[in-house]
């Protein structure tokens, strides 16, 4: 998906379109992650988890089946597409796992330099050729993880190193994804991770299973899966729309759709440290892309 849209001529409309499903997308997984860390607060983390993915999956199948059919399920790489679910469901776990220690904010800032270790896995494993200039957008990024995590400080604990493995477990997820997605439909990539997540999630929720009196803990836990949904089926449309390096400075308002949730639902302010880090990262990973675009035409 993501390269055929690349290769193919930048139509401005079509860009325009895909930026603003972007945006939508990353305003849906602003107020998930809000949601998440207010309902994890009351529910175990794997009920919310498995609350979630069932809504996600069950959504996503009745909007699909009746119109693709069953070839939707077809794939050619099977193991890979569980894999790939397996590794999602792993983030989700580790994500609502920090957000019930970390403000939303800051997290979600964290985990927005995926793209940055992206570019390591791309060196390391994948041997591809990293130009100086976009290692000096990496180290600045984890510059402003170091800010804002800040090792050594009365507040660093364990805790501020769930963000990371969290960003490890994604960069690999979306790695397979950029592989997948050059044979695979995308709408099949997203059916089966949302059913792989639901299927492991169903074997495991009733070793965890609690009553839930409050009907708003239910409500935000079918919000959360709402949320997922439209923001997932908001990127697949954008991609459709626009290569990824157009777009993935855009996905960098997430940032600002977090601090405001943590803002209105939780009365916290980031302090000034923490605010610079977040600038640190918002800034390198927009430029990451940017460099990306000049890189592409540059090549052409």
């Amino acid at each position: 998906m993501t390269t055929a849209t690349a290769a193919a001529p930048l139509d401005a409309p079509r860009a325009l379109a895909g930026i603003g499903l972007v945006v939508g997308a990353s305003a849906c997984f602003g107020a998930l992650d809000t949601t998440s860390k207010l309902v994890s607060a009351s529910v175990p983390l794997l009920m919310a988890l498995w609350f979630r993915y069932l809504f996600q999956a069950v959504a996503t199948t009745a909007l699909v089946l009746p119109l693709r059919g069953r070839q939707v399920w077809r794939t050619r790489h099977l193991a890979w597409q569980l894999v790939r679910g397996m590794l999602l469901l792993t983030s989700s776990f580790l994500a609502l796992l920090a957000l019930r220690y970390l403000p939303v904010g800051e997290f979600t800032a964290i985990v927005m330099i995926t793209p940055l270790v992206i570019t390591l896995l791309a060196a390391s494993v994948l041997k591809e050729r990293v130009s100086p200039l976009r290692w000096a957008l990496v180290a600045g990024g984890f510059a402003g993880t170091l800010v804002i995590i800040r090792p050594g400080a009365g507040s660093f604990g364990w805790t501020s190193l769930l963000p990371l493995a969290l960003v490890a477990c994604n960069a690999w997820f979306q790695v397979l994804t950029s592989r997948l997605a050059r044979t695979e439909d995308p709408v099949t990539m997203h059916l089966y991770t949302g059913w792989t997540g639901t299927l492991v999630a169903s074997v495991l929720v009733p070793l965890v299973w609690t009553a839930v009196p409050n009907p708003w803990l239910w409500a935000g836990m079918a919000f959360m899966g709402l949320m997922g949904t439209i923001g997932h089926f908001a990127l697949i449309l954008a991609y459709y729309r626009a290569p990824a390096a157009t777009l993935t400075p855009y996905l960098y308002s997430q940032i600002g759709f977090a601090m405001l949730g943590g803002v209105l639902v939780f009365s916290h302010v980031p302090d000034h440290l923490s605010l610079a880090g977040i600038v640190m990262i918002a800034v390198c990973g927009a430029a990451g892309a940017w460099l990306t675009v000049l890189e592409r035409r540059a090549a052409a």
